[in-house]
């Protein structure tokens, strides 16, 4: 199955985060099939291709529940 979920970057105490499509057996940090978009908790930013995460929710992908919290910001 097919999840849309966080991939951590930057280093620590300073995360910067990358939002992909990954195969949920993989490692958080494996082998991304596509990136969709990047989360930065330290200055509040994000930007999301909802167009790709609309399509891949369709096809039978699931979010995490940070993921869907950050889908609801966007449509803010």
């Amino acid at each position: 199955m097919l999840k849309i979920r966080l991939k951590r970057l930057g280093r620590k105490k300073k995360a910067f985060y990358r939002i992909i499509l990954i195969d949920n057996r993989k490692k958080r940090d494996g082998k991304a099939i596509e990136e969709i978009g990047f989360y930065s908790p330290l200055n509040k930013q994000h930007q999301i291709d909802i167009v790709k995460v609309q399509k891949k929710l369709r096809e039978g992908a699931k979010t995490t529940k940070t993921i869907e919290n950050l889908i609801k910001k966007h449509y803010k």
